[in-house]
């Protein structure tokens, strides 16, 4: 069968025996692994490995993973590693990250911390996934390999969505939320999100460089339904804020290739609008109250906990904790401990003596900073922040340069989508701490993996 490089035109609607052969191994293998990659560790069976005081969770992710990583051994055994040289960008920033976290699991600070040994064990799974990013463009090498692994991200994002569409409607699957509200699917609220964000981006490139330029195009329609309905289930705040900015950076990145038509630029307004009105009604009471909390709308009686505002309270302790230890932080994963936490609860509380008390981190309530980038800055300090917005910068850029010098407007596509991708899963990230070996992660890393991917194959092309 005549093999087409990643460099070639493959339309979108190439029969599926056109699309596998011999060479198609390592991108099913990574698209076999999307349904265990996107679980939730719940409804996974898992095996306790003991090791010293603390027990290590084995589970199908993590084996899903390792065939991943074995596909792409074997191929970079036969074929060897060239095509990660152009991923610079995203190596340098990368490496440096993973060297100065291992620097903060180590410290004396965190050795003598009693949840040292539970700490080591997050730090690998962070390594674990971070692995992915490597892997991907070494199986990813052909347009056929792209087809298949953007597809299997497609359908598996319209089953997610599917069952967040039951939860919503009151069926008590996957510990569903209560009816009418946001819902987790199989994958978590804010997993939901990323893997929504990988369908949607596909629209947006869709959008821009018209379908038969996009990956994938064949299931233009599931991915539009599956992202708008999944991202809106999902309900995340900073996922829609994310979206927009990526869908902007996007359009910035493809308009002189592509040259979107009016139409098109307001269908991809439309696209965003409805995300934003979406996750703004399902999270209506949610930002009521966050509108109360600032000022903006008058007070009204709340009772229990709400997101927001708690979400505001621990980013300030967060801050706090970085504004006594700026440079190297308190340590990995340290900032949720109560002795760190702890002196500055006071502050907190007379600074925000309107939330509700249980809102407040405290022995046995040890909520976290649930953002990436103040859990970054109190955990490992400036440096640490500055090498995760490299990383992201990094990948923005290998984006960017696939989108713009690309060997033909269909890979160019995959540019625009990884750039929209990046940018929401980032917005996503927002409301999250630092949570190792999570579907979000698994997303993280096939993106820059594919923004890596997309920059060998410009690179390819220009050299060619």
């Amino acid at each position: 069968m005549r093999r087409v490089a990643l460099t070639s035109s493959l339309p979108p609607s190439v029969r599926l025996r056109q699309l596998v052969d011999r060479e198609s191994t390592g991108a099913l293998a990574l698209s076999a692994a999307l349904p265990f990659l996107f679980l939730h560790e719940r409804f996974q069976p898992e095996y306790g490995l003991e090791l010293g005081s603390t027990t290590v969770d084995l589970r199908l992710s993590d084996a899903a993973v390792v065939l991943v990583l074995a596909a792409a051994l074997v191929v970079a055994s036969r074929r060897g590693i060239e095509r990660l040289r152009p991923g610079r960008a995203v190596w340098i920033p990368g490496v440096l990250l993973l060297l100065w976290l291992a620097f903060q699991v180590v410290r004396p600070a965190s050795t003598d911390d009693a949840l040292f040994d539970d700490h080591v064990v997050t730090y690998l799974k962070l390594v674990e996934y971070a692995l992915l990013v490597a892997a991907v463009p070494l199986l990813v090498r052909r347009a056929q390999d792209l087809t298949i692994l953007l597809g299997g991200l497609v359908l598996w994002s319209a089953v997610a969505t599917a069952v967040g569409v039951v939860q919503f409607a009151g069926v008590d699957v996957f510990d569903a939320a209560n009816a009418g509200w946001r819902q987790p699917s199989f994958v978590g609220f804010h997993d939901l999100a990323g893997l929504s964000a990988l369908a949607l981006s596909l629209v947006v490139a869709g959008i821009l460089a018209t379908r038969r330029h996009t990956p994938a195009g064949a299931l233009f329609g599931v991915a539009v339904v599956a992202g708008v309905v999944g991202l809106i289930l999902a309900g995340s705040v900073t996922a829609a804020a994310g979206l927009a900015l990526g869908a902007f950076v996007a359009f910035l990145a493809g308009r002189g290739r592509f040259r979107p038509t009016g139409r098109r630029v307001l269908a991809l307004v439309a696209i965003v609008a409805v995300v934003g009105a979406g996750v703004t009604a399902i999270r209506s009471d949610t930002l009521n109250d966050f509108l109360q909390f600032v000022g903006l709308r008058e007070d009204e009686q709340s009772l229990g906990v709400e997101s927001y505002s708690q979400r505001t309270v621990l980013a300030y302790i967060g801050l706090r904790i970085f504004q006594d230890e700026p440079i190297v932080g308190v340590g990995w994963q340290r900032s949720s401990r109560p002795d760190v936490f702890e002196p500055y609860l006071a502050d907190a509380q007379a600074r925000f003596p309107d939330v509700d008390p249980l809102a407040f981190p405290a022995e046995g309530r040890e909520w976290g900073v649930q953002n990436l980038y103040v859990q970054m800055l109190a955990d490992a300090g400036a440096i640490g922040l500055l090498l995760v917005l490299a990383l992201g910068v990094g990948g923005t850029m290998l984006a960017w340069r696939t989108a713009g010098y690309a060997p033909n407007p269909w890979a160019a596509g995959a540019g625009l989508a990884m750039l929209c991708a990046l940018a929401t899963i980032a917005g996503t990230w927002a409301s999250l701490g630092i949570v190792a070996g999570i579907p979000l992660q698994a997303a993280t890393s096939l993106v820059l993996g594919l923004a890596v991917a997309g920059a060998a194959a410009a690179e390819e092309h220009i050299a060619g």
